[in-house]
């Protein structure tokens, strides 16, 4: 026991002259990567740092030079609202910061994006991956743990989007020269010159900035290919289409390319490049007392409002075949949606198949709704409420189409 104390003891004056940071007369510590990596709280450095973006000389003893941070999160909303806290509350200025997050599967779509264009909600649905919408533009990613995030906070002076790829694959060069990793002019990383490793998004404030980019390392590429294939047929819009693209994964070129060595690389190239130390900083993002009002922020890219309810404007005009004796009939349907509830709805079936009062009923119903299967299947239970047995299978059917296309 004595000697393990002996040895905390060191280690802790180790590391206490090593970074050892004067705020405010509060102390906080950062280790080493190259030793070990361990959580330590931030929160006396964002209290600086924050809140009300006060200067760096307003203070007795600067800050660091900039800061590296990882989440111990997986989870997508809570790594998403440390992106929007950070550029909401730091102040950038002779301070950059590196986020480095990974999450459990989920799809991640641009601001102006329309999901039901963009991935299989109907798969998802079934396979629990998470959507997500960002506050920044660009297309549609999908996220597991074989998947690096990694996002560059700067002043809106400073962004910029090259050098960060630049600095991405230098990293990747220090792990394994033998990569031919290129950015392109669209802010992509390419692998042997075709391959798709890293997308690029954005988001520019009125002093502050934020790139923010993926590294495929070991993503399901079966899950990532399904996920981004959307099913639905007749959607009109306005909004941002995704650009496919071929992909494949670093460690699929190199065995030795896990997670944990190249965001180790990342880190020490980011270290080196703003001259800072190469110590990992590892975050809670749901906690308060580092990040006051966060949760807020994770209960609104959580919510149905913002994930769908922000959707460009769009229609929906299409058809499906119901069941008649031995032969099939046509539906044809169309909606006007805005912000994702549906403003208009016109379904057209046969009169003899299905009375033309129903239908109109069924239409009236759908207006103001959301566009989504559970709300479509509290308001078809409604309807189905008759004695009528032949036409609540005809309801039925109907209803189950609809929900499809959702």
């Amino acid at each position: 026991m004595h000697e393990l104390n002996k040895y905390a003891t060191n280690s802790m004056n180790w590391i206490i002259s090593r970074t050892l940071i004067e705020i405010s007369g509060k102390l906080w510590t950062a280790v080493n990567v190259s030793s070990m990596l361990i959580p330590f709280s931030v929160k006396n450095c964002f209290r600086l740092l924050c809140q009300h973006k006060v200067p760096t000389a307003g203070f007795k003893s600067p800050p660091t030079h900039g800061l590296i941070l990882q989440s111990i999160s997986n989870d997508v909303y809570e790594n998403l609202a440390v992106e929007d806290w950070i550029h909401d509350h730091i102040h950038l200025e002779g301070k950059p910061i590196l986020f480095l997050w990974r999450n459990s599967p989920s799809v991640v779509i641009g601001r102006h994006q329309n999901p039901w264009q963009e991935c299989n909600l109907h798969l998802m649905r079934q396979e629990g991956i998470k959507l997500a919408r960002r506050k920044s533009g660009g297309g549609t990613v999908y996220h597991d743990m074989g998947n690096i995030n990694l996002t560059f906070f700067t002043t809106k002076t400073k962004y910029d989007r090259m050098e960060n790829l630049k600095l991405i694959v230098r990293a990747l060069n220090a792990v394994q020269p033998q990569l031919d990793v290129q950015p392109t002019k669209k802010f992509d990383l390419l692998l042997d010159g075709q391959f798709k490793i890293s997308g690029t998004a954005s988001k520019i404030g009125r002093t502050a900035a934020y790139h923010h980019c993926t590294l495929l390392c070991s993503t399901d590429r079966t899950a990532l290919s399904s996920s981004l294939k959307s099913p639905y047929h007749g959607i009109k819009s306005n909004a941002t289409p995704s650009i496919p693209s071929t992909v494949k994964n670093l460690l699929e070129r190199d065995s030795t390319l896990t997670c944990d060595v190249l965001m180790s690389a990342v880190a020490a190239e980011y270290a080196a490049y703003h001259q800072i130390d190469d110590h990992v900083n590892l975050i809670n993002p749901a906690d308060e007392t580092v990040f006051p009002g966060i949760n807020s922020k994770i209960k609104e890219l959580q919510s149905w409002e913002w994930v769908y309810g922000r959707t460009p404007r769009f229609t929906v005009d299409t058809m499906f075949h119901v069941p008649h004796g031995q032969a099939c009939l046509e539906i044809q349907v169309f909606m006007d949606v805005k912000n994702g509830r549906i403003e208009t709805c016109d379904i057209k079936a046969p009169d003899h198949w299905l009375p033309l009062e129903i239908g109109d009923k069924l239409n009236s119903s759908f207006i103001g709704s959301k566009f989504c299967p559970v709300e479509t299947t509290l308001l078809t239970n409604i309807l189905l409420r008759t004695d009528d047995h032949h036409l609540q299978s005809k309801l039925n059917i109907l209803c189950e189409k609809i929900r499809g296309m959702m």
